[in-house]
């Protein structure tokens, strides 16, 4: 769960002034959506095949993994029985493909503006829908602090001058700009041009809302590359809370990883089975 330094915590009270900083400390992920499988269809299909496959896990994204690799080959009630056996094989013989139909919705809270910034590098497999500050007010926003400077106070001290310093400038600027385009009658068209420019002040450390929707080969792509001890600390907690997750949804197409603890208090994530 993330919570906040120093402060009460944000929801559902906000405080509305300015100068009331939200500081988040952790980031929070939430898998909102997950596939189903229609049997029935399913049933269909293997009847016109005249074939007969059963699986033995609930999982769809399994489910479908699995029937995608065996349609490769035609290979319907054949060779190894376990969903887990079966995805065990193909990501031990790489054959990531199949794995692509997979597919996951998550929600991601109290990352910071430099953390999608370097999430949305990952476009084979990914989507993205991202809180707009063209349209959101960011005059109460939350902050997201790196742990290395929280740990220091007079570094602590510096950031939350500068912090204070950018939010009060944008409430400044978002303020002018709507009176200075007073000539649109449209007040929701203002307050957008207002924001579009004053957001040019906010920092990275910006929190911020991201919907992202990944399939299995992508998601084992970015743990692999996220979930490591070379990648920026924010990003490699939120693919460690990914791949907890995921451990737990789909544990045939994820339980390979193993976590291993960093100097820092985090961890990595390693496997014998990249780049499926």
């Amino acid at each position: 769960m993330a919570f906040e330094r120093d402060v009460p915590d944000p929801r559902p009270d906000r405080p509305t002034s300015p100068g009331d900083l939200h500081i988040v400390t952790e980031p929070r992920v939430y898998l909102v959506g997950r596939q189903v499988v229609d049997q029935s269809v399913v049933e269909q299909f293997l009847a016109d095949e005249g074939a007969a496959w059963q699986t033995d896990t609930e999982v769809g994204a399994e489910r479908l993994a699995e029937m995608a690799g065996r349609l490769c080959y035609m290979s319907f009630g054949k060779g190894r029985k376990s969903n887990a056996e079966y995805l065990g094989h193909i990501i031990e013989v790489g054959h990531g493909s199949v794995l692509e139909h997979g597919v996951w919705n998550f929600i991601f809270t109290g990352v910071s503006r430099s953390f999608t910034h370097e999430l949305v590098r990952h476009r084979a497999g990914f989507g993205y829908s991202q809180l707009s500050q063209r349209y959101v007010d960011e005059s109460e926003s939350d902050f997201v602090e790196p742990d290395c400077i929280a740990a220091d106070p007079e570094l602590h001290a510096v950031w939350i001058e500068a912090i204070r310093s950018a939010q009060a400038i944008y409430c400044r600027l978002s303020d002018a700009l709507f009176e200075k385009f007073a000539a649109v009658p449209d007040k929701t068209l203002r307050r957008k041009a207002a924001r579009q420019a004053a957001r040019s002040v906010l920092p990275n450390a910006t929190e911020t809302k991201i919907f992202v929707t990944a399939n299995a080969r992508a998601i084992r792509h970015f743990i692999e590359l996220r979930c490591n001890e070379h990648a920026e600390t924010e990003i490699r907690v939120v693919a460690a809370k990914v791949l907890r997750i995921m451990q737990q949804e789909a544990p045939a197409l994820f339980a390979d990883y193993a976590f291993v603890d960093l100097p820092d208090g985090t961890q990595e994530a390693r496997t014998d089975h990249r780049k499926v």
